[in-house]
């Protein structure tokens, strides 16, 4: 997937010590008439929240005007209904069809937060608990650490402060591997330490949920109908991309080609189906929207006990510390995304990515009892994010502080940018010459990746094979030993450019090392 990306009991605890009234933590827990009550510095008046729906036609349109996004669907809840939703443009470039509130989208990485539902629905009837050791219920899952893998929970997992690191394994999906095989290969990444630091890992979140499943005797797809899309009534909602690709009214995914938006490529994100594999719509996602903030509950029906919801929602891990002293850290839970806004509101959000062609975004604001989720079909550019912050400060101020697709298009633009180390260098004038193509040909192994393959290509090149999906790269010469290719994938941005360096002696390449796949120290293979 795209590489995208309280302490508040504490005072109370302080508070009420102060006063005579010390209690510990389980106490305060126990008598919840003990705790303060949770205010906002800046009240929302009367008809505010009105005047923010009245304005979302207006913004939905500038948004597909000013960006050229072929489509988007938005919905709005509030107290506990659906207050809006509506859809905007087209489903794919050059084709009539329009998107409406039950078109439906691939929501990326969206997927963690109601795929955490499901894990709470399971902790609320006692089938696990978010610190059940994953192991537990999926015994041939490992790390490079035994002592952590013993203590490594569910939670840690869904909260990703399991050690490690950044989409460890989405490379290896890129490559044709399937959810089994990526997370068998987790064990060889080196680990950042366990439970202090914070590293978004899509395979990660992915074995905590299969460990889920398994505990309950069934595939995570299944087991997501049968405790969440089924009683809330998202019929359009499924975590198969088979369900996805055999809708009549679903949105094709789009990249940007030179100014225009192409419906290109298709993401198929079965391998981490949990963290970024849901397809569904506004109007479905209004009824989870609903449901989270009415505390694990829809229509009066008991969906996901409060009590196991709770650690979801709220802080777990520190995921993006304050820059500056007067700047505001923001927090993950299990699965969800925890912040507080400049009116003292804690929000909830997640957004979702696929650089293939899919941005999404909800926000909750509890305290408001209002939400917003927007989907779109195009690659992200911020501007979806934008869209939603425009709507909470209306909701929350009456009016938008700041240009927020100006604030948010930086990041994202960066997030973007074509990787590597020769990216924008020419090719030397005059380079060393290669030697006879035939030394660099043959099969160099790799734990983390498979065996890769050197072979003659088409005329005077050599071609890099590697993957369960046998995927070719075409290698041009650059200097001496060193050569490179290009790629474009999920997580490989267009432009993106990898050197390939062999070493060993004038009669035998031993080893290469491929740049691409050396962000953790692994690109390393061995000639056999």
């Amino acid at each position: 997937m795209w590489r995208f990306k309280v302490a508040a009991a504490g005072l109370v605890i302080l508070g009420l010590a102060g006063t005579g009234h010390a209690q510990t933590q389980a106490g305060i827990g126990d008598n919840p008439t003990l705790l303060p009550p949770q205010v906002a510095g800046i009240p929302i008046p009367p008809g505010q929240i009105d005047m923010a729906l009245s304005a979302l036609d207006s913004l939905a349109q500038r948004l597909l005007d000013t960006t050229q996004i072929p489509g988007v669907a938005i919905a709005v809840v509030s107290n506990g209904k659906v207050a809006y939703a509506k859809g905007f443009g087209v489903r794919k470039v050059g084709a009539p069809e329009r998107v409406d509130a039950d078109t439906v989208f691939q929501i990326a990485s969206m997927s963690k937060s109601l795929g955490a539902s499901v894990v709470a629905h399971q902790v609320g009837i006692g089938r696990i608990a978010w610190e059940t050791p994953v192991v537990q219920h999926l015994p041939w899952f490992s790390v490079s650490d035994p002592w952590i893998i013993t203590h490594l929970t569910i939670g840690d997992l869904y909260a990703h402060r399991s050690g490690l690191p950044d989409h460890a394994g989405d490379e290896l999906e890129d490559l044709g591997y399937d959810r089994r095989q990526v997370l068998e290969r987790l064990r060889f990444l080196p680990l950042d330490p366990f439970r202090s630091t914070y590293a978004y890992t899509n395979f990660g979140l992915t074995a905590a949920a299969e460990a889920v499943a398994a505990a309950a005797g069934t595939d995570w797809a299944t087991l997501s109908e049968q405790v969440l899309y089924g009683p809330l009534g998202m019929m359009s909602t499924s975590s198969r991309f088979s369900d996805y690709i055999a809708r009549s009214n679903r949105a094709f995914p789009h990249v940007k080609t030179g100014n225009a938006y192409e419906a290109t490529f298709q993401r198929q994100p079965d391998a981490q189906s949990p963290a970024g594999g849901v397809s569904s719509t506004a109007n479905d996602i209004g009824r989870w929207m609903i449901m989270v903030l009415q505390n694990g509950q829809y229509e009066g029906q008991p969906i996901v006990d409060p009590a196991a919801l709770l650690p979801a929602v709220t802080p777990q891990i520190v995921s993006a510390p304050a820059y500056a002293m007067d700047a505001r850290a923001s927090f993950y839970g299990f699965g969800f995304g925890v912040s507080t806004q400049p009116s003292g509101r804690t929000m909830i959000s997640h957004s979702g990515a696929f650089a293939l062609g899919a941005a999404t975004n909800y926000l909750l604001i509890p305290s408001a009892q209002v939400g917003i989720a927007v989907l779109s079909n195009a690659a992200p550019t911020g501007a979806i994010e934008a869209l939603a912050m425009e709507f909470a400060e209306l909701v929350q101020y009456g009016r938008s502080t700041r240009d927020w697709v100006a604030t948010y298009r930086a990041p994202f633009e960066a997030m973007m940018a074509p990787t590597g180390e020769l990216v924008g260098k020419t090719p030397p004038t005059n380079p060393s010459p290669a030697k006879d193509l035939a030394l660099y040909t043959g099969t160099y192994a790799n734990d983390y990746f498979g065996d890769a393959v050197i072979a003659k290509g088409v005329g005077d090149k050599l071609v890099l094979r590697v993957g369960p999906a046998q995927q070719d790269f075409d290698l041009t010469h650059w200097d001496g030993d060193q050569f490179t290719f290009t790629l474009r994938n999920e997580n490989a941005n267009p432009g993106t450019i990898s050197k390939v360096e062999f070493s060993g002696t004038p009669q035998s390449m031993t080893r290469m090392t491929v740049e691409y796949f050396n962000s953790h120290g692994l690109g390393v293979f061995s000639r056999r």
